[in-house]
């Protein structure tokens, strides 16, 4: 999406916040190592090991998805997956000969006493008591599978509906575990992908190009960017407009929409690392483990690395100006530390294009490390294409 000159994905954020956009970088032919430097230095510093083992960790996880996809295909009963702390994939086997099958791929395999499956259902149970009336002070509930339970995060102030979805997520045992939550979230507004868009007087950060059958192109970005369907502009100059949104402002909301981007403008295929280390070409939207690296481009915190840590995760936001609380469902959650502004900014790992951020604890500060501790929630990028039906524009 471009304005008088290529820019790269950019995304807005609705009035209810402060959006951040990044700023477009100039896109540049694809000869560099097969791993961004920045997201390797990043994941040796958090690890304290040398970038050629961070590198090595890469390649060691991108192997063991491969021997999982694998599986799969051979028809391996397996009921989900996900990488420990120290880079393992752990794969959760149905039965003692799936757990076998996974050990001799050279895997690390149980056999967990609820699993994803079951763990989903529970999941959705506490989805649909959420939507029926919004649990004001639980901040957000995911499976996680590590743990192997429905994790619930909830802060200091707990209103009846609150008490009641506690009640009935505590009605499945050692299946859900209640967490102390820090604050109350709400969504960052904040557009290369990276770069910054503003409209109506806000400000988000770019996401991801993408095209639809007949070639039409559009920009793929947090819902709450662009609720109200706004003109977006980048460096004053109009470069698309929204077309639809799922979000509404206190209703039962996804955070994913999309504007077509304006004739003669253009997102690029390069994410902006804010000049940390250049730029970071996409070449698909294969959705990372969790448990993977993972960093995020954004106008206001710029480029910073963690990890996936769930995915279809609900959460509850808490409007700044007082309005009623919405709740999102379908994110994904990681410990990549953002700030408002940072709203629609590209997640990617490796060269993998993940999602757009949607939002975070209200208070956060990250501390301008490229691997700054902190949490945000994003956008699945393959699901908006899938739902949009879209192609992801690549490098």
């Amino acid at each position: 999406m471009g304005v008088s000159r290529k820019i790269f994905a950019a995304t807005a954020a609705g009035a209810l916040l402060s959006l951040t956009a990044v700023t477009g970088a100039q896109a540049v032919e694809n000869t560099g190592p097969r791993y961004d430097s920045a997201m390797v230095q990043a994941l040796a510093s958090s690890l304290g090991v040398s970038e050629s083992a961070a590198v090595q960790r890469l390649d060691r996880q991108a192997a063991q998805q491969d021997r999982v996809a694998s599986l799969g295909k051979q028809g391996v009963a397996m009921d989900g997956a996900y990488f420990d702390g120290r880079g393992d994939l752990v794969v959760n086997a149905e039965g003692a000969a799936a757990e076998r099958r996974i050990e001799g791929a050279g895997l690390k395999a149980r056999v967990a006493e609820h699993g994803e499956d079951a763990l989903q259902a529970v999941k959705a149970e506490l989805d649909r008591l959420a939507l029926a009336k919004s649990p004001s002070g639980v901040s957000a509930w995911s499976v996680d599978l590590a743990s192997d339970s429905v994790v619930v995060e909830v802060s200091s102030d707990r209103g009846a509906a609150a008490a009641a979805f506690l009640k009935a997520a505590r009605s499945h045992g050692d299946a859900v575990r209640v967490v102390k939550s820090a604050e109350r979230l709400s969504p960052q507004a904040t557009v290369d992908p990276g770069d910054q868009m503003t409209f109506d007087g806000y400000n988000c950060s770019v996401g991801y190009g993408a095209r639809d059958a007949s070639g039409k192109q559009f920009l793929v970005t947090a819902g709450h960017c662009i609720e109200n369907l706004p003109v977006l502009s980048h460096d004053g100059a109009r470069f698309a407009e929204g077309t639809d949104s799922r979000f509404a402002l206190g209703k039962d909301s996804v955070d994913m929409g999309i504007a077509a981007v304006d004739e003669g403008s253009a997102i690029s295929t390069q994410v902006s690392t804010w000049d940390r280390a250049g730029t970071v070409a996409v070449e698909g939207s294969e959705r990372a483990p969790v448990g993977a690296d993972l960093c995020k481009s954004g106008r206001t915190t710029f480029w910073t690395c963690g990890k996936v840590e769930s995915y279809d995760v609900s959460v509850t936001y808490t409007d700044p100006n007082g309005g009623p609380d919405t709740v999102v469902t379908g994110l994904g959650s990681s410990s990549v530390c953002t700030e408002g502004g940072d709203s629609g900014g590209a997640y990617i790992s490796g060269n993998q294009a993940q999602g757009m951020t949607s939002g975070g604890p209200s208070a956060q500060q990250c501390d301008g490390t490229v691997d700054s501790p902190g949490s945000s929630y994003f956008q699945p990028l393959d699901d908006a294409l899938a739902h949009y039906g879209l192609t992801l524009d690549v490098n």
